[in-house]
């Protein structure tokens, strides 16, 4: 039963993140839309309950409960980042809105970016943790929690392989390529050159004695 919640839960997500997109673009139902969106959590809060339903009822401790602590952890860590990542491409291709910006690609902002993946991931171990951590605590004595255990060792190990990753990006910025400008930096360049190169007035040119002198009439 909780391994076919789960699913429910995954396949909810994206139906109400597809009808919440599609209500606030297509429909201009800002309301509504904002509604749906804030369904999404109540998907978890009831795989949560369920979950903790099933332990209650005398449920041997497996690794479908595992599971479903992980799936709670990534949703809480990594779902509003989907949500919004997926809305600025709708508002770009329903909407006529600017295109979403792109993750910095080089150097240390990419690093900068990578380090904030990898904080999410530590929250979303950290939530997954601790749910498993409330049912051994729940379960106790009675039950096998080997596999609550696991799930946590799986967690940790997540974060670290993670963080092993995203340090790499800072020890070692991946480099742009050879001769490449920062992003804006040739249009404000050609720009300001073009506007240096206009040529002077007659009134500038004649302040600054640099324009075509009159021939004086001799007396």
């Amino acid at each position: 039963m909780v391994v076919a919640l789960i699913i429910a839960c995954e396949v909810g997500f994206w139906v109400l993140l597809a009808l919440g997109l599609g209500a606030r673009y297509l429909l201009k139902w800002r309301r509504t839309s904002v509604v749906l969106l804030l369904c999404e959590p109540v998907l978890e809060l009831v795989l949560f309950a369920v979950t903790a339903w099933d332990l209650k009822n005398g449920a041997e401790p497996g690794w479908e409960h595992g599971l479903a602590a992980l799936y709670i952890g990534y949703t809480v860590a990594y779902g509003h980042y989907t949500i919004r990542w997926l809305d600025g491409h709708a508002a770009h291709r329903l909407a006529g809105g600017p295109p979403p910006v792109k993750p910095p690609r080089y150097g240390m902002p990419r690093a900068r970016h990578e380090g904030g993946l990898w904080l999410r991931t530590f929250l979303g171990a950290a939530v997954a943790c601790a749910l498993l951590q409330g049912a051994v605590w729940y379960v106790g004595d009675e039950g096998d929690v080997s596999s609550l255990r696991s799930f946590q060792w799986t967690a940790l190990r997540v974060v670290g392989i993670h963080g092993l990753i995203a340090l790499t990006y800072l020890i070692w910025p991946k480099r742009g390529p050879a001769g490449s400008a920062p992003k804006g930096r040739g249009a404000e360049s050609t720009c300001g050159s073009a506007a240096w190169a206009r040529p002077a007035t007659a009134e500038q040119q004649t302040k600054d004695g640099t324009g075509p002198r009159r021939h004086q009439r001799s007396a």
